[in-house]
């Protein structure tokens, strides 16, 4: 058995994915899968925001697609929105305070399906979670989860809609989070009323470590595929390391 650490990387079919908007931009992306078996579930993943370096390579979306297509059987898909670029490339547009970015997110989805990919849930981190919460209450979706949610861009209309299909909404909220903590963030979602808010004490908006990324991860597959939680620390089989790939 191998240690699972920050830069491992587990077994995965990864391939780089680009998919046209509505309004005719090209945006890029990867897709994870499990390497033995369907996919038994599928999170679309909204990245922080970038022009304060969030991207598709942000550390959660990044360990997510290294871990949980082995750990969880989920399939991953991230991407960098409009104007954004990362080690994986580079997205067309400009960025658009999470009015735009709606149309990278719902040609994701719209990409996901027309894969085959099976439950998609949406992820967000961050500014991931207002172009969430805004724009990702659409068919096929069946819930959200928000990472650090900031609520900077989404108005109350925005959480007023997730309130109608009765979606899954989980807020996982830093305890320590510079934006949104928790007992602000339970009076703000309430217009939500199946909204999980979870706090995390002793949490930072940026979940910097491993226990961090653990909690992060672990609480994640709770919802999405809850038979594969606690995710395990150890893995026995092939890995390798960030630096090697």
């Amino acid at each position: 058995m191998n240690e699972i650490v920050a830069n491992s990387v587990l077994p995965a079919n990864r391939e780089p994915i680009e998919f046209i908007t509505t309004d005719g931009l090209r945006i890029i992306g990867e897709l994870a899968t499990p390497v033995d078996r369907a996919p038994v579930a599928t999170i679309v993943m909204a990245h922080p925001l970038p022009t304060a370096g969030g991207s598709m390579d942000s550390h959660l979306l990044r360990k997510a697609a290294w871990r949980l297509p082995a750990l969880t059987g989920m399939a991953v898909l991230r991407f960098n929105m409009r104007g954004t670029s990362s080690s994986s490339g580079s997205s067309e547009g400009a960025f658009d305070q999470a009015a735009g970015e709606g149309l990278d997110l719902r040609a994701a989805i719209a990409h996901s399906v027309a894969l085959g990919l099976p439950s998609p849930w949406l992820v967000g981190w961050s500014f991931g979670t207002d172009v969430v919460l805004r724009h990702g209450n659409v068919e096929p979706v069946v819930g959200a989860f928000l990472i650090s949610p900031p609520l900077r861009y989404s108005t109350e209309a925005d959480l007023d809609g997730w309130a109608q299909p009765g979606r899954p909404v989980i807020a996982l909220v830093p305890g320590e989070d510079d934006y949104l903590r928790p007992e602000e963030a339970r009076e703000r979602f309430a217009r939500i009323p199946q909204v999980q808010v979870i706090g995390v004490e002793g949490a930072k908006h940026l979940w910097i470590g491993e226990p961090s990324t653990y909690r992060v991860l672990d609480t994640l597959t709770q919802y999405v595929v809850p038979d594969a939680s606690p995710l395990p620390t150890e893995f026995d089989g092939p890995m390798t390391r960030w630096s090697d790939v």
